[in-house]
């Protein structure tokens, strides 16, 4: 993914205090722990806590999660990828109840898909761009979580969809969504696909692969898993994040510093930049 790196953080000195990270190897190694993660720690709230409180407890990290990151005034590796996380969580959450309340993984992966499309057409009838390193403005951060928690509750969907409806099952759905996941990494660098569709095409399809992977290690073996356990998974998955978010944090490697003279000037010719890419 690190032609997927490059076009984001082509524009990345034109813009000042972003809101997110640099997209860069680490980015998508943390967002794919989240990923796999968010799936397994709502499974086992899910299964040892009543369905009404796991959920009040997921709404409320997340709430906490999204006031931290909407104070802060520039990009904070943790305040930023505990909020990831916790949508993580939530959204696979959202998914999992429709389902239970009767609609099926079809309709859901349909319902969920349309929401998304809707969010990212009304982003960029407001803001002339969808650019990643365009968040620089409360407006584009909440336009940009809008999108984030819709694509984690779509790639849930999704994910179950392929595994259950259409009998792949874990691991099969866990190859087809790396497949995809690739796909824009090939696309953007043999066949000219635009950066912005490029990377938040790989970015939606980090939930269901993520999740695929985390359900095929943890599930009981008969439902296709190796049987390690949600539990376990969830554990091991999140000493991984703090452990690649601390690195980060030391060394900043992530970190998009602002550019000395950048103004609005700079910043419009990034994003009509950013747009015609």
């Amino acid at each position: 993914m690190q032609s997927l790196a490059i076009a984001s953080n082509t524009h990345r000195s034109r813009f000042e205090w972003s809101k997110v990270p640099l997209v860069t190897t680490y980015f998508w190694i943390i967002k794919l722990l989240t990923t796999a993660m968010g799936e397994a720690a709502s499974d086992t709230l899910l299964h040892r806590v009543e369905p009404v409180p796991a959920v009040g407890l997921g709404a409320a990290g997340l709430l906490i999660a999204l006031v931290l990151q909407l104070r802060a005034d520039r990009y904070v590796a943790w305040t930023y990828w505990l909020l990831v996380a916790m949508v993580s969580v939530f959204g696979t959450m959202a998914a999992d109840v429709l389902h239970k309340l009767g609609l099926s993984h079809l309709a859901a992966t349909l319902l969920y898909a349309m929401l998304l499309a809707l969010v990212f057409v009304l982003w960029y009838r407001s803001e002339r761009t969808l650019a990643m390193h365009s968040i620089h403005t409360l407006r584009r951060e909440c336009f940009y979580w809008a999108v984030v928690f819709t694509s984690f509750a779509f790639g849930t969907a999704a994910g179950d969809m392929t595994a259950g409806t259409l009998d792949l099952g874990n691991l099969g759905s866990g190859f087809l969504f790396l497949a995809l996941f690739a796909a824009p990494a090939i696309g953007f660098r043999f066949f000219h696909m635009g950066g912005i569709f490029a990377f938040w095409f790989a970015y939606v399809m980090t939930r269901p692969l993520g999740a695929s992977f985390a359900d095929w290690v943890g599930k009981p073996h008969h439902k296709g898993g190796l049987g390690v356990g949600t539990l376990p998974v969830a554990i091991t998955l999140t000493v991984l994040i703090v452990l690649f978010v601390a690195y980060l944090t030391v060394t900043r490697r992530d970190v998009e510093e602002a550019a000395p003279d950048a103004g609005e000037s700079a910043a419009a010719v990034g994003e009509e930049d950013a747009v015609s890419s």
